[in-house]
This record gives C-alpha cells, structure tokens and sequence, in this order.
C-alpha cells in the first residue's frame, strides 16, 4: 500500500495561505513561553541577592544510584548555601516517592545534612510528582505562602509562575548549569511544559495526590534555629 505525500499548493493564494497557517501555528506554540517569560521577569534572583525569606522549595531533579543527580546536587548545594547564609529558615524538599525503590525526597534530606543544614529544618514532600503539584501542596497542605524556589535556569521561570498561580508569593533562584545533552533536552522540554503550565495555572486542578494537611513547616518555622 503506497502512502501518498500530501501536496503543497500549485497557486500563490494556497501557497501564501499554508505559510500564513505555519507561522500562525508557531506563534501559538511560543505563545506560553512568552507569559512565562515576561509574567516572571521580575521575580529572578541569585543566592547573593534573593531576599531573607522562611521557606525554600527545592524540585527533585532525579537520582542515581539512590543519590542525587548532579542536577539535582546543585540545586541542594544552593539551597544548603542560602541557609548557611542566613537567608532562609527551612527547606521543603519536594519530589517523588511513587516507588519503594525510589525516593526522591529523603534523598534530598540525606544530602543537606550532609552539606550543613540540620534534619529539623528540613521538611519532606513525597508526592511532589510534577511542578504543579509541588507548588499546590506547598501551599495547600503545608502552609507555605511566600518562598523561594531553587531549580536550573530553564526550569526556574515555569517553577515560579506555576507557584505564584497556586498563591505563593515566589522568588526564583536558577542555579546554573552545564550545557550538555541534559540541559538542551531540559531547555527544549521546556517550550512544550509551557503549554501544560498555561493550562494549570488556568485551570487549577487538583494535584495527584493532596491528603491532609501537615504542620512539619510551621513546626521547624516555631523551633527557631
């Protein structure tokens, strides 16, 4: 069975028409992209000048071998630096825990008491299974209303307005990162996760998994250091 080739148009009016329809296409695409640009310009700072705030939120960024990935071990490296620095208070490790042989979340607790930050000022998400569901059950389940979220530089925009649309008043640490096959398939990730962005931060469903509310960040909040 032949599989014919679909034909472009013979006359100018078609053909200017199927460019018009290209370009209109692109446009669209880019067009999430573009909000989560400019909606989060001004929400951008490095470990240096990110202001003194409770809670940082740390994304898990995969394991291996049961530890972090060195992805994943530079956000923790800036998170644990912040907190050394005064700058913050508590950590909020969020990631997945969906099998018993992987979880992300007590592996992100192991290395930050490893790296100078006290188990007591470190509080656990296990069902941080995406972006949006790590914003919202910060928020909704552990109470976080203001923060400052720590991920790679072609992660961190999406991280913040995704959180600002579940009602945390975010700030955005991007902590840098080699150009290698991981991070352009991370950056080219990124120009498709932004149409699921616009629709979350539109539609606002409810996280895979919400359960009761948990008091770990308001307790290490009270605690003091």
């Amino acid at each position: 069975m032949k599989i014919r080739r679909p034909r472009l148009p013979r006359t100018r009016t078609g053909q200017r028409r199927l460019v018009q329809s290209v370009m209109a296409a692109c446009v669209l695409a880019l067009l999430p992209a573009t909000w989560l640009y400019v909606s989060t310009a001004d929400r951008l700072r490095t470990t240096a000048d990110v202001p003194r705030t409770p809670v940082a939120v740390v994304f898990g960024a995969g394991l291996w071998n049961g530890e972090p990935s060195p992805y994943l071990a530079h956000r923790l490296d800036a998170a644990a630096k912040l907190y050394r620095a005064g700058r913050i208070e508590v950590v909020l490790v969020t990631g997945d825990n969906s099998r018993e042989d992987y979880d992300e979340p007590d592996a992100m607790r192991a290395y930050l008491t490893r790296h100078g930050v006290p188990g007591t000022r470190i509080v656990s998400d296990y069902a941080g299974f995406d972006t949006w569901d790590s914003c919202v059950r910060a928020r909704k389940i552990f109470g976080v209303d203001r923060a400052v979220l720590i991920s790679q530089d072609f992660h961190i925009r999406r991280a913040v307005a995704l959180c600002e649309a579940a009602g945390i008043d975010s700030y955005g640490v991007g902590v840098a990162a080699k150009h290698d096959v991981t991070w352009y398939y991370g950056g080219t990730r990124e120009v498709f996760a932004a149409g699921k962005a616009a629709l979350d931060a539109v539609l606002r469903p409810d996280p895979r998994f919400l359960g009761p509310k948990e008091r770990g960040v308001s307790r290490a909040l009270a605690s003091g250091r």
